[in-house]
């Protein structure tokens, strides 16, 4: 069954339902916990904090059929100047050297140059989780030129390099506005040898199975996107779609839950486990509440009990050796060769 578009925030999606769906999975799978105890990682534990990642809010000038941030255009919920300024204050008391800015779309929160302006100051690598026609709103007329003048590293999700796959999943004529967005980031230097300017892509499934070798699938992208379009790029990340928001709902819909589920157990990988990214990162919410991964963050699962809460109490060191908040979505993360907010864990 194709994916089909959910439109506006479906309140099916709650957090609280989404829990008990993924609770009720242990009849294809057995709790992640138990994986973690077979291999002597219970309780998973973080091993320090590399990655500052702050999600400005849900706005996003897109729907995607995937999206696990359920994110739109009808969304409300956006990071106000206050909170920005105490991820800033926490940021500067600390060594962390990367800054994960995602959304939505991150660059319609009308603090989002003002973070990159900040973090940039402190000496920080700036990421920009980017859905590409973004930079294409006549209301973001000069972003491109902004992030290439604070060389800020742009992840750029494209779900495939054909027209047809690209917009049954985000939306019609959403792939042409992704080349064009790319070739003006290429004009810029992005995706350039020797230009400083780093331009990633981002790859999920446009279906109910787990995504190919990255190394492979980087290949093929290179080889249609500059011979087709004469676009360059330096990496492609693959991504395994979380069972969480629109995907579950997708998954529920078409009969694939339980299978999807199953598939992402048998192919738990411990050498995965152990690389997982909330283990070295921290993610903080638009009203700024702390969380340890992106993805519990849209499950509403905060860290773990005696950690600070919220980022005006931000304690590098506790927050450093918190213990990791997991649930059965985490299977998403371990599977095969591990997904990441980088791409693959594992080689």
């Amino acid at each position: 069954m194709p994916l089909t578009l959910l439109g506006q925030h479906n309140p099916l999606a709650s957090s609280a339902e989404q829990l008990k769906r993924l609770a009720a999975a242990t009849t294809s799978c057995p709790p992640f916990e138990r994986q973690l105890d077979r291999i002597g990682l219970l309780p998973l534990r973080a091993t320090g904090i590399t990655v500052f990642q702050i999600n400005v809010g849900k706005l996003c000038n897109q729907t995607c059929r995937h999206c696990h941030v359920d994110a739109g255009p009808d969304r409300t919920e956006s990071m106000s100047r206050e909170t920005a300024e105490l991820c800033m204050q926490a940021l500067a008391k600390t060594d962390i050297p990367t800054v994960d800015i995602t959304g939505g779309a991150p660059e319609l929160n009308p603090n989002f140059r003002w973070l990159v302006e900040q973090a940039r100051e402190l000496g920080r690598h700036v990421l920009d989780r980017c859905n590409l026609s973004v930079l294409l709103i006549p209301s973001q007329a000069g972003l491109a030129k902004f992030l290439a003048a604070h060389q800020v590293e742009i992840i750029a999700s494209l779900p495939s390099y054909q027209a047809s796959q690209t917009d049954a999943q985000r939306g019609d004529g959403i792939f042409e506005k992704s080349i064009e967005a790319l070739r003006l980031l290429n004009r810029l230097g992005y995706g350039q040898p020797d230009s400083g300017l780093a331009l990633n892509l981002v790859y999920n499934p446009v279906g109910a199975f787990l995504p190919p070798k990255q190394e492979a699938i980087e290949a093929q992208f290179r080889k249609e996107l500059r011979a087709k379009h004469g676009v360059e790029f330096n990496h492609l990340y693959t991504i395994t779609n979380m069972p969480i928001s629109r995907f579950l709902e997708f998954l529920l819909a078409s009969g694939n839950y339980e299978q999807y589920m199953e598939r992402l157990a048998n192919a738990f990988n411990p050498a995965a486990a152990a690389g997982v990214m909330c283990r070295y990162t921290i993610s903080v919410s638009w009203d700024g509440r702390l969380y340890d991964c992106d993805f519990n963050q849209m499950l509403d699962l905060p860290v773990d009990d005696g950690a600070p809460a919220h980022i005006r109490d931000f304690d590098p060191v506790q927050l450093s050796r918190r213990q990791i908040t997991t649930r059965n979505h985490c299977y998403g993360c371990t599977a095969g060769t591990g997904s990441s907010c980088g791409g693959s864990v594992t080689t």
